[in-house]
């Protein structure tokens, strides 16, 4: 029987170790079966960045954007293809270009999520436009910055409102680092937000239907902020997590992003998750990084061979009808996200696909990541990372906490 074809194409920037990562293994899955029994084969390219007129027809089934959040050519491309051609995109081009974190936090606050008080100020210095120095001596206000921070509290954070990366944050505890903080701001627009004094920093990549939950250590070098631990939330908080995660991205349409939120007791604080372009590096993620890296073939496959179809409509008064109900409580309302999170990652089908389409892919990325061809590319994405005085040392950092996975990930299999 001849197998229907699907082109995967990766919009990518300087990355090179999860693209190689993720064409291994779709290369190693090889055709796969659907339910009514038709082959389904998978290519993948990097897809290059030239003129494209907007009747042409893309030759991608699926494409993986990890580019157009800072990248404008592409981005355009991208909602040509989702608009005209129905190619289905992770994420949606239209939603991270419109719902910064700003609008996320708004949208989750208005669902009830504890989004610690937040406010946003006005640039520092002008924007460059002629229009701002008549606008703003004609309707701009004055403000007392330091009554703000006093309303708020100390300690808190100083971040722009689109964020990304750590980019422009600043921990403030009184009024002269407040001050100092929003000088070197300048034309970066910044929110002021309540520091929370937490017991654990989670961090969740939730890629299609599959959630990661990991502690997260911000203070320490990227190499050791994942830390391995697998009991570190107590149930309710952890299953809280996950549904927070889930929530923004089934809101969003967004299929592929990072969550990080703080835990104090039972209560849990999301303070930062819209990223267009959440971080899958080996060098970060290492532990997790096989977690990740089948999780993304999984869903992509999942998705092309079902002919699941890309939403752009948001569809959020289906949220809202929860959020805004009063004689709801807030487990109510988690329980009601939840539900409509499951419908829209169609959880139980793709459960069901994984087994039934693809039950062999935990062995085959085990298998990768024992082998060869794995420490190959930890050795060549180590040597393109660091500096040659530090490449033995962070070598035998990456095998250590590659090789607990493969024990930790044998045994797993071996008492399925």
């Amino acid at each position: 029987m001849t197998a229907s074809r699907h082109l995967v194409g990766l919009l990518l920037g300087t990355e090179e170790d999860w693209p190689r990562a993720f064409e291994e293994i779709l290369r190693r899955i090889g055709p796969v079966e659907g339910a009514d029994g038709a082959r389904h084969a998978f290519d993948c390219e990097r897809i290059t960045i030239e003129p494209f007129s907007l009747r042409d027809r893309p030759r991608y089934d699926l494409v993986i954007d990890r580019l157009a959040y800072w990248y404008y050519h592409p981005r355009e491309w991208l909602k040509k293809i989702s608009l005209m051609d129905g190619v289905y995109v992770l994420n949606s081009p239209f939603t991270f270009q419109s719902m910064e974190k700003h609008a996320a936090y708004c949208a989750m606050m208005r669902l009830g999520l504890k989004v610690p008080e937040t406010v946003l100020v006005p640039y520092k210095n002008p924007v460059d436009n002629s229009r701002y120095a008549y606008t703003a001596a004609r309707y701009n206000q004055p403000f007392d910055l330091d009554a703000i921070a006093e309303r708020i509290g100390y300690p808190l954070f100083m971040k722009p409102y689109d964020g990304g990366a750590w980019r422009g944050v600043s921990r403030i505890a009184n009024p002269a680092e407040l001050h100092a903080a929003y000088d070197q701001s300048g034309e970066m627009l910044m929110h002021l937000q309540k520091a929370i004094d937490y017991d654990v920093f989670a961090r969740s990549l939730s890629i299609g239907a599959e959630t990661m939950v990991t502690r997260f250590q911000p203070d320490q070098p990227m190499h050791l902020r994942y830390a391995v631990d697998h009991d570190f939330l107590a149930p309710q908080a952890g299953s809280e997590v996950v549904t927070i995660g889930r929530l923004v991205n089934s809101f969003f349409r967004w299929e592929f992003n990072s969550c990080e939120t703080l835990v104090k007791g039972d209560e849990v604080y999301p303070i930062d998750y819209a990223n267009a372009c959440p971080d899958v590096a080996l060098t970060s993620l290492h532990y997790y990084f096989p977690w990740a890296i089948r999780a993304l073939v999984k869903w992509c496959v999942f998705a092309l061979v079902t002919g699941r179809r890309a939403k752009l409509d948001l569809d959020s008064d289906r949220f809202f009808e929860a959020g805004d109900d009063p004689d709801m409580t807030y487990q109510e309302k988690l329980d009601t996200y939840r539900k409509l999170a499951d419908s829209y990652f169609e959880a139980d089908r793709y459960q069901d696909f994984c087994a039934t389409s693809l039950p062999h892919v935990d062995e085959i990325v085990l298998e990768w990541v024992a082998g060869p061809d794995f420490d190959r590319l930890l050795i060549d994405t180590v040597r393109s990372t660091y500096p040659a005085y530090e490449h033995d040392m962070f070598i035998a950092h990456l095998r250590g906490l590659l090789g607990l996975w493969v024990r930790d990930e044998t045994a797993r299999l071996g008492a399925t």
